[in-house]
């Protein structure tokens, strides 16, 4: 598609702009997929670019079905998704870990509580406490 309110350079490097753009290859701009860095990249000033309706329109058709992000950042927000992902199930195994380890440190103290008690008693049983002798009666 021509536009004639712009020279066919004009359109070309508006064109050549976007597509490095939309692959995530900027020359000349921060790359985010915005208008202003479409007039950057192709080195044409703002009101230009805006006179390339064709231009714009592709544009606005591509930004529409795909989105806005570019390559870079649709990569860095699905590691995000995925990070987060991976810390959820971290979160949920350290809690069923802390459970274990809770109910395994009641067990402990149980056994060690009947370990003391079984030692008393056996220790009652081979020491017998002397009975002291009988006092004379007065």
């Amino acid at each position: 598609m021509s536009d004639a309110n712009v020279s066919a350079k004009t359109e070309q490097r508006l064109r050549d702009a976007m597509d490095r753009l939309l692959v995530g290859k900027p020359q000349h701009s921060d790359g985010r997929l915005t208008k202003n860095n479409l007039a950057l990249e192709a080195a044409v000033s703002p009101a230009t670019m805006f006179r390339a309706k064709a231009v714009l329109a592709d544009w606005d058709a591509h930004i529409d079905t795909h989105g806005s992000l570019t390559p870079g950042e649709a990569r860095r927000d699905a590691n995000i998704d995925n990070l987060r992902r991976q810390l959820a199930a971290a979160k949920r195994e350290i809690t069923e870990l802390n459970r274990q380890l809770t109910a395994a440190a009641t067990v402990i103290a149980s056994l060690h509580h009947d370990n003391q008690m079984l030692r008393s008693e056996h220790h009652a049983e081979r020491h017998p406490r002397p009975v002291p002798p009988a006092r004379p009666g007065p």
